[in-house]
């Protein structure tokens, strides 16, 4: 049985390879040799790299590891983040019964039927949004003009947020998930975000309307920060998520062209081609992060209280023991139990409307666009290695 004694750390995050659709080689390595290891952590710190599909899926399924970052051992992956997550951590950074007393607030405008009501009027945004991309020209920057404002302008109608402000807080986002903002940066930016978010929060007891926030407002159960605080998770997860992976899944498609071919014979796939897109990219390039609450074994790796672990979603989705073939976009694999939304009681609350939105991206994208194709070359587009969250600055395509 190993020990934290055994292993030596290394760096992370650790970079890409030469493959941009590719966890780091260095965790697929580890991945191979030595699947629970030492990692090195910015501050000079070390915690646990979990990289076998099993193991991770073990974890987020295991009540003895917290997401509150107040618990000793927490690992922070920049000094940036320490900030952030201690300052007002929002529920999922809390453990039960905090985290599924609040959790369950928001479940009801998340499940599959209120979902799939969406549907028609996410069609609606799709189609205008590829109206006025194509209007009078043959190119455009995929990410800015379509797969960034289409899941803005559904968080925001679904929170209740003026998408007129959507700037501010997409810049505010960009600060929040840049691997090399300062913490002063971050501060600040969470600060205007927090501000922002509040104030609108408070407005809705005067002028409610049909969104989360005044829903919330209307309950009376907590305080206008609290509410704030989620209004501001949602806003940011609820854009930044589907953004990224609606660009780099036309991307990952442009790249394998029998998979589109498959995808545009077959357009009824698109729901199994969307799981495989999640498994297959992993946007969550960092991992998921826990700290240990009781000495618990894993793999055959007994994890200390008080120890962090680094789940690395990207390495577990490309786990050949679990998906023969892990490297290889495959639209007809079976991806059940993909880890791309996480697992146990943290996993996506917002997964049905993240795949509501991919779908409709996907289908309507490929069939209004016949000729859909790269603008640059490859090697040109701009991959978000600095961000936390894994995608595409730009997407230039033409048609």
């Amino acid at each position: 049985m190993a020990t934290a004694a055994q292993t030596s750390p290394t760096s992370h995050p650790a970079p890409r390879g030469t493959c941009p659709f590719a966890p780091p080689p260095a965790y697929e390595q580890a991945r191979h040799d030595e699947p629970i290891s030492r990692v090195g952590l910015y501050d000079g710190a070390s915690c646990w790299l979990i990289t076998r599909h099993e193991d991770v899926r073990a974890v987020l399924a295991d009540n003895r590891f917290s997401s509150d970052p107040d618990n000793p051992g927490f690992p922070f992956l920049t000094e940036a983040s320490r900030q952030l997550l201690t300052v007002k951590p929002t529920f999922i950074r809390l453990d039960d019964p905090e985290h599924g007393w609040l959790r369950r607030m928001l479940t009801g405008d998340f499940t599959m039927r209120r979902t799939a009501s969406l549907r028609p009027e996410i069609q609606r945004i799709t189609d205008e949004l590829i109206d006025r991309m194509i209007d009078g020209r043959h190119q455009a920057d995929l990410v800015n003009e379509f797969a960034l404002p289409l899941p803005s302008l559904v968080i925001c109608l679904l929170l209740g947020v003026p998408y007129q402000d959507h700037d501010f807080f997409q810049e505010c986002s960009r600060t929040l998930l840049h691997r090399g903002s300062t913490t002063e940066e971050v501060v600040d930016a969470n600060t205007r975000l927090t501000e922002y978010i509040d104030a609108l929060t408070a407005s809705k007891r005067d002028n409610p309307d049909d969104g989360i926030l005044s829903r919330l407002v209307a309950r009376g159960e907590l305080e206008i920060e609290d509410i704030g605080a989620m209004g501001r998770l949602l806003l940011i997860a609820g854009h930044e998520t589907t953004a990224n992976m609606t660009a780099l899944s036309i991307l990952a498609l442009l790249r394998n062209p029998e998979q589109l071919a498959h995808l545009r014979a077959h357009p009824e796939a698109t729901p199994a081609a969307v799981e495989e897109l999640l498994r297959y990219l992993s946007i969550v390039q960092n991992g998921l992060v826990r700290v240990a609450v009781e000495d618990a074994e894993i793999g055959g790796t007994t994890i200390r209280a008080g120890e962090g672990v680094i789940l690395q979603v990207n390495t577990a989705n490309w786990d050949d023991d679990r998906y023969p073939g892990a490297d290889t976009l495959d639209l007809t694999r079976d991806t059940r139990h993909h880890l791309a939304f996480g697992f146990g009681v943290h996993q996506c609350l917002g997964q049905p409307l993240a795949r509501l939105e991919l779908e409709i991206a996907l289908e309507t994208l490929l069939r209004r666009l016949p000729e859909l194709r790269l603008a640059v070359p490859f090697e040109d587009v701009p991959f978000r290695n600095d961000m936390l969250i894994y995608g595409v600055h730009e997407l230039q395509v033409a048609w």
